[in-house]
C-alpha cells in the first residue's frame, strides 16, 4: 500500500481521475487506527459523536471543548488518511469565530474542517481557506438545523430547493472548498451537483452517483444501539456479537469458570 499522506489535493485528484473515495467518521485512537490500516483514506471527527458516541438526543449539544477531546484521540492514530473535523454548533457564526475555532481544532490534531451551510457561510468558508486551513463542506440535510427543520427531511425535491443546492455548491467549490458532503440529497440533484462541480461529492442517503460515500462507522458496524439509518444498506453485526461475548463471558464468571488466559475467545 501505498504509505504517502492523503492530503486534500490528494483527494481532488481522485475524483479527476474517476476514483470513488471511501470515508468514515472516526472518535477515538483505536477506531482511527483500525480505519486507516483498512486505507480508508478520509477519515471525519463528526460531531455526530454527540449522538453514538455521548448519547446526546442530536449534535446541537456537542461543544468545542470535546470536539478537541476526540480529535486529540483521533490524531494520536498518525493516520496516512486526511484526518478532518467537524466544527460544532454554533462555533462559526461569525467569520473571527470560525477561524478562531479552526485554529483549535487543527491545533488538536485535525488537518481539515467541515462546516454545515453553503452561501450563508461564505465569508467564514473564505477565512477558512485563507487561513491556510482545508474546508469540507456539508450540504442537503444539516444535521444542526434539526431543531429548526423539525427532523430530518430529504433536500432537493422541489424546484427552490434544487436551484439553491446547485448554487451553494457552485459557492463552496468557487471559495476553495476541496470537497463537499451531500446528506440526503435526492440522488437527481446530487448527481446533478457532482457533475457539475470540479471537487469531490460525498453522498450520505444521496444516492450512488456521487463521488464518493461517507458514513457514521457505528452504523456501518452495527454499533449504533438505537437506530441504523435506511440509508445503510450493507453494515455489520458487530453489536451483536459484542452482546453475545460479554453475555457468554458473564455466563462463565458467574458460574466461577473464569477464561483461562489462552482460551479462545467464545464463539
Amino acid at each position: 500500500m501505498n504509505s504517502a499522506k492523503i492530503t486534500a489535493d490528494a483527494l481532488r485528484a481522485m475524483k479527476a481521475r474517476g476514483e470513488k473515495i471511501a470515508a468514515l467518521t472516526a472518535y477515538d485512537h483505536p477506531t482511527a487506527r483500525l480505519l486507516d490500516e483498512a486505507g480508508v483514506p478520509l477519515l471525519l471527527v463528526g460531531d455526530s459523536l454527540g449522538m453514538v458516541v455521548l448519547g446526546y438526543p442530536d449534535t446541537t449539544f456537542v461543544t468545542m471543548a470535546e470536539m478537541e477531546h476526540h480529535v486529540r484521540a483521533a490524531a494520536r492514530a498518525q493516520p496516512r488518511a486526511l484526518l478532518a473535523a467537524d466544527l460544532p454548533y454554533h462555533s462559526c457564526d461569525t467569520v473571527a469565530d470560525a477561524a478562531a475555532n479552526a485554529r483549535r481544532l487543527v491545533a488538536a490534531g485535525a488537518e481539515a474542517v467541515k462546516a454545515e451551510g453553503g452561501r450563508d457561510i461564505l465569508p467564514q468558508v473564505r477565512a477558512i481557506v485563507a487561513a491556510g486551513i482545508p474546508f469540507l463542506g456539508h450540504l442537503g440535510m444539516l444535521p444542526q438545523r434539526v431543531r429548526e427543520e423539525g427532523g430530518y427531511h430529504v433536500k432537493g425535491k422541489a424546484a427552490p430547493e434544487h436551484l439553491a443546492l446547485l448554487a451553494d455548491a457552485d459557492a463552496l467549490a468557487a471559495a476553495g472548498a476541496f470537497a463537499v458532503v451531500l446528506e440526503l440529497v435526492t440522488p437527481p440533484v446530487a448527481r446533478e451537483i457532482t457533475r457539475r462541480i470540479p471537487i469531490p461529492t460525498l453522498g450520505i442517503g444521496s444516492g450512488p452517483d456521487c463521488d464518493g460515500q461517507i458514513l457514521v462507522t457505528p452504523d456501518l458496524l452495527g454499533l449504533s444501539p438505537d437506530y441504523i439509518p435506511k440509508h445503510v444498506k450493507f453494515r455489520g453485526h458487530l453489536g451483536e456479537q459484542a452482546r453475545d461475548i460479554v453475555a457468554t463471558w458473564r455466563e462463565m464468571v458467574t458460574r466461577r469458570r473464569e477464561p483461562a488466559v489462552g482460551d479462545a475467545p467464545p464463539k
